[in-house]
């Protein structure tokens, strides 16, 4: 499926795991470092944490432009949030794998009106969309 970018992120990574990254532009500048859980020092960020931050910003968002094209959907209030859950591990194949768990709350509405809007979300998240079928994604509602 061929797209049209209205927008291209620029990021230069160094040095692996235990490097830095920075975007073209500057805004973001990461020293990056191993989790301890993985034999590093835990200094730095991680390319998971990345993933994570990126993710759980993103799938609100998704959420919130589905509510704003469907208004059968419940609107959805402003303390919501999102918390992505980034795992790595080695896949039973050959290398190593993601698993992610994003638990979705949205203070006030109740469970049935946020699965709505949650799978609504999913159908428009790029994220979402890129890694269907290739990462295990639970939604939970909190």
């Amino acid at each position: 499926m061929a797209i049209d970018p209205v927008y291209t992120a620029k990021a230069t990574a160094t040095g692996g795991r235990d490097g830095a990254a920075k975007t073209a532009d500057g805004s973001l500048d990461v020293k990056l470092g191993v989790p301890k859980e993985m034999g590093g020092d835990g200094k730095g960020n991680n390319p998971e944490q990345l993933f994570a931050a990126g993710y759980a910003a993103c799938y609100l968002g998704a959420m919130k432009f589905a509510q704003s094209k469907d208004k059968s959907l419940a609107e959805i209030p402003a303390d919501a949030s999102v918390e992505a859950h980034v795992g790595i591990g080695p896949r039973s194949d050959t290398g190593f794998g993601l698993k992610v768990d994003l638990v979705v709350s949205m203070p006030g509405l109740d469970k049935a009106e946020v699965e709505k809007i949650t799978e609504a979300g999913h159908k428009i998240c790029p994220y979402s969309n890129a890694i269907n079928g290739n990462v295990d994604v639970t939604t939970t509602v909190a």
